[in-house]
């Protein structure tokens, strides 16, 4: 049977507990306004007119539910009709506002990700920015709320996380006599087990890396652990709370003194949120994450790295200027950006370049070769440099992103790829005026995607409601046509045929994954040797790696450091299949022509097409005195199809990772087999191991395994996809025919509310045409008026 969980828990329950439940209370209008604080004064009114309308809809369908809530009160047998809809309203009356849209900052430590944090904020070093101390070490989400507090909620690693992750640090620090050699003699070297040494120190003190698991067991921490697992902050001003965060998000330096408790344990913190009270600069609704490194060896933590990249609509790649054009970890963070558009939530993708205001200026002038214009300043070769990263950088960043995605993805069509920033010069405006550093441009640009979002997710809401004050009225309306039964059952079949139709379009535009899917499996067959090899062999030889291969054989073929490159055998050995399934992958899933490989287009053209038929149906039938029915059918498919999308995104992820995940359960034993290896030559010896298992794994079918797997959960997506459509049109085919039998004749009048909602439907296209008509008034005006950019206050 497939796997429907996903789909099948989406439905409203008609459970009797529920259904005298009390819906969540109004925020305050002065709450609600405080968003539009970030907003200029043309987007205020387009916000305020979206708000009011979400508002007025909300109060609609409280009033509906308390009705029907009154009406049905004292009635032993409540019909399972009245059940679904009251149901209904209270999931949409309870239904947040607004999903908060997650900007990922993706970067290297050093790369200057809190210091930009900080500046788009308006918080000067509120998060710890470089110094001599490496800083942040985890996961940290910034965003703002309607408190007058700031406040910080640090989450930590639950009791059995950290006993997973002590039992892994003490495995890799373990060393027995026999290790000799070269080997012995780049132990405290290797990075690996420095930075378990350290984390062990931190937590239990000196001497603690040569304690076993058992002995640290027992062994009590220097800090205070909360039993809770969560340290709650709190402070009336930014700074008050910046000096209680510091302590827990900042990696201290190893010969830090510093006797507080909050620095023993910033090993087995998880991730910080903080909330800033009503900003002027950054609305509620957006949360800014810095997300430092390229994992961490802890599996919770690393899994909790992926996933939040996975769930930022938008990510930004942060890189120090003197770094753009090179170095691994870049790259690295620049293709796990990308693949974050294949298997994640991510839509745009941009290059963030940070630090531009450093530069030397003879050497610049030395290896200068744009142009011959004379530079006559700092300011000049900053602003010229800055143009020059923009165009080269954009184009780099095009024609990788073209070569992964598809042709037509949005992110393509992105005006602007890169972005030259530089925080210091944001606070000082020396160089540069505040324009020319261009964090104004990046919060335009959170505010134009908190708009958009806004618009699409209240003309979805006041649509849906709608559908259910039709049905409600329709519930009192006029009985039905002599002839409805055989209306219903003609709709029943259409719909039937509808579906199958369906099953075929979703089977033919997941066939085209099939060939990519066998090149790439070809493709990693005949390389992966050579692969393997180049992940296993250092220039140095086995000089500070043997801890390292160890770390990676512990963690089932994955090393994540918070300051390294990352390692992964398995992404690595099927990277030939992802490189031919990119493009067509990303085309399944994204939005584009109905008759196109593209999934969602066509569950578009199926829910438009049974809508037509309904229409032709109703107009046929002689619907005209029951056009509530009608206008509810139609309505009804576009909220249950349009919950779809949502569902699908989430399921691609386990679809897309599925290859390596086969892969690393197929190869497990080879690591753990790895990972007990200790003694003289254990680094080649694990490299033997290695290699001759991932060869028996390859000749008994490793590859083709994992096609397997990938084509299966296709299969179960389009299973899923289609018993939801099953499953939820019977409902609402049974729930509209069952109208005038009696069943509902003591029901509420909701005439009134009915009224109402029709007037907030119609309101939406004037609400739309409006902020269409200030917008294209605001950029006129923008053109004919001069750049805001002046000069600076000072030059060097």
């Amino acid at each position: 049977m497939a796997d429907t969980g996903d789909f099948m828990g989406q439905e409203p329950h008609a459970d009797d507990n529920d259904l005298f439940k009390e819906p969540m209370r109004k925020r305050r209008r002065s709450d609600r306004e405080q968003q539009f604080r970030a907003f200029p004064s043309v987007e205020q009114s387009a916000l305020k007119e979206y708000e009011k309308l979400e508002s007025r809809t909300r109060r609609v369908l409280s009033n509906t539910y308390q009705k029907l809530i009154q009406s049905v009160f004292l009635d032993d047998s409540i019909p399972n009709g009245v059940k679904y809809l009251i149901n209904r309203l209270l999931i949409l009356i309870e239904k947040p506002p607004l999903d908060p849209i997650y900007i990922g900052l993706l970067g290297s430590a050093g790369a200057g990700k809190s210091s930009l944090i900080n500046a788009i904020t308006q918080q000067a070093m509120f998060l710890p920015v470089s110094g001599e101390s490496v800083c942040t070490s985890c996961i940290v989400q910034v965003s703002s709320g309607c408190r007058e507090q700031y406040e910080a909620k640090v989450h930590l690693l639950s009791d059995q996380e950290w006993k997973e992750e002590l039992k892994n640090l003490t495995q890799l620090l373990h060393r027995t006599e026999e290790l000799g050699g070269a080997e012995a003699g780049t132990w405290d070297r290797d990075d690996a087990v420095q930075e378990a040494t350290w984390k062990l120190q931190t937590v239990y003190g000196n001497g603690a890396e040569r304690k076993n698991y058992e002995e640290l067991l027992r062994a009590r921490p220097k800090g205070k652990i909360p039993t809770s697992r969560v340290v709650t902050l709190k402070a009336e001003e930014a700074g008050e709370l910046s000096a209680k965060l510091d302590p827990y998000i900042r990696t201290q330096r190893r010969d830090w003194d510093g006797e507080s408790a909050e620095t023993h344990i910033w090993p087995l913190i998880k991730h910080v949120e903080v909330t800033l009270p009503k900003s002027e600069l950054i609305p509620e609704g957006v949360v800014l994450v810095d997300i430092p490194g390229t994992g961490d060896f802890n599996s919770k933590r690393d899994e909790m790295w992926k996933k939040t990249i996975d769930k930022c609509s938008v990510i930004w790649v942060i890189s120090d200027v003197e770094r753009v054009s090179g170095g691994r970890a870049h790259e690295d963070l620049l293709n796990e950006s990308i693949r974050a558009c294949q298997r994640g939530s991510c839509r745009d993708v941009a290059l963030v370049v940070t630090k531009t205001d450093k530069l030397h200026l003879p050497e610049y002038l030395r290896e200068r070769k744009a142009g011959n214009q004379a530079i006559q300043s700092q300011r000049e070769a900053v602003l010229e440099r800055n143009e020059m990263i923009r165009l080269q950088r954009n184009r780099f960043l095009k024609e990788k992103l073209k070569r992964k995605l598809p042709a037509d993805s949005k992110v393509l069509e992105a005006s602007d790829l890169v972005y030259t920033v530089s925080a210091q010069e944001y606070w000082r405006q020396v160089l540069l005026t505040e324009e020319e550093t261009e964090i104004p441009k990046l919060r335009e640009y959170i505010r134009k995607r908190l708009l958009d979002k806004k618009r699409r997710l209240v003309t979805k809401f006041v649509t849906e409601a709608f559908g259910l004050l039709l049905l409600t009225d329709s519930f009192n309306s006029v009985g039905n046509l002599p002839n409805e039964h055989l209306h219903m059952s003609g709709l029943r079949r259409l719909v039937e045929e509808k579906i199958e139709l369906l099953e075929t379009a979703i089977e033919q535009c997941f066939a085209h994954i099939q060939q990519p899917l066998q090149q790439g499996v070809s493709n990693a067959r005949t390389s992966y040797r050579h692969i393997l090899r180049a992940c296993l062999v250092r220039s140095k030889g086995n000089q500070g790696f043997h801890q390292t291969l160890k770390a990676v054989c512990l963690k089932n073929g994955v090393y994540a450091s918070r300051t390294l490159p990352r390692i992964d055998l398995n992404e690595a050995i099927t990277q030939p299949i992802y490189d031919q399934i990119d493009p067509v992958f990303g085309g399944i899933f994204r939005a584009g022509n109905p008759t196109g490989l593209a999934l969602m287009p066509h569950i578009e053209a199926f829910k438009h097409s049974l809508q037509e038929k309904m229409m032709e149906i109703g107009m046929r039938n002689g619907w005209k005195y029951d056009s509530c029915k009608k206008s509810f059918l139609i309505q009804e498919i576009s909220a249950i199809l349009g919950g779809l999308e949502g569902q699908v995104l989430r399921r691609k992820r386990r679809i897309y990772s599925s290859i390596t995940a086969s892969v690393q359960n197929d190869l497990k034993p080879c690591y753990e087999e790895a990972a007990q290896i200790t003694g003289k030559k254990a680094c080649e010896r694990m490299k033997d191991v290695l290699r001759r298992g991932v060869d028996r794994q390859v000749a008994e079918g490793m590859f083709e395994r994992a096609q397997e797997r990938m084509q299966h959960q296709f299969q179960q997506l389009k299973s899923a996809i289609t018993e939801k459509v099953k499953g939820s049109v019977a409902t609402m085919l049974t729930l509209a025919s069952s109208q005038g039998d009696g069943l509902y004749k003591e029901l509420a009048d909701v005439k009134n509310e009915y009224k109402e909602m029709e007037k907030l439907h119609r309101s939406l296209r004037e609400v739309a045409e409006n902020a269409l008509l200030r917008r294209g008034m605001q950029d006129f005006l923008l053109r004919m008026s001069p750049s805001k950019a002046g000069p600076p206050r000072t030059q060097l």
